[in-house]
């Protein structure tokens, strides 16, 4: 544990160098935030968004939550964490992209695949959001991709998120990133396949 904090802590040092070599920084910090891009991401170790793509302070608006999930639409007297930071993602700071990304090598997934023990306080409770009776039989990435897509039609229960996609302020993405091979692929409606995204 020393280790690994001293890393953080290095780290810090180097960011806190960089802030002040930068003139532009402490400025831009220092404004309202105006993302254009919102990431519901997981909160896998591995799978950072602004480290995969290489993005500065300010630009990106990110959720993460096990296994990158939209749960649907439900407005009661409950606490609803990812709810209410797409309200404020997308109401508030009026972001243009919605990208859910989803990754390989799950754990959150593979935790409903193996049927994981229900002795914990929260997490299969979150998972329950998923229909996953068919995921036993299914490949893991299968499993994670299909994932994505209910995430992506939940995120069509909440109203509006349906009234900035009905006049074009809003476009959702859904994203898969390979951590093997590093590879991210974008969801074709078309193909209804997952491809690999152009540079």
């Amino acid at each position: 544990m020393e280790k690994s904090l001293t890393k953080i802590l290095n780290g810090y040092r180097q960011f806190r160098e960089n802030y002040k070599n930068l003139t532009l920084m402490p400025s831009k910090l220092g404004a309202d935030q105006k993302p254009e891009i919102m990431i519901v991401s997981c909160c896998d170790s591995r799978v950072d968004p602004a480290i995969i793509f290489e993005c500065d302070p300010g630009d990106l608006f990110v959720i993460r939550n096990i296994a990158s999930l939209i749960p649907p639409y439900e407005k009661d007297e409950f606490h609803h964490g990812t709810s209410a930071a797409l309200e404020f993602g997308i109401k508030i700071l009026n972001v243009k992209h919605l990208i859910i990304l989803g990754h390989s090598n799950c754990g959150g997934i593979e935790n409903i695949r193996q049927n994981c023990d229900k002795k914990n306080d929260f997490i299969s409770n979150w998972l329950s959001i998923l229909n996953s009776k068919n995921f036993n039989n299914l490949p893991l990435e299968d499993c994670i991709k299909t994932a994505l897509t209910q995430s992506y039609d939940n995120c069509l229960t909440f109203p509006w998120i349906q009234e900035k996609i009905q006049s074009g302020e809003l476009e959702i993405h859904t994203w898969f990133f390979d951590l093997k091979t590093g590879i991210l692929n974008q969801y074709d409606k078309n193909t209804r396949k997952y491809v690999a995204i152009s540079l």
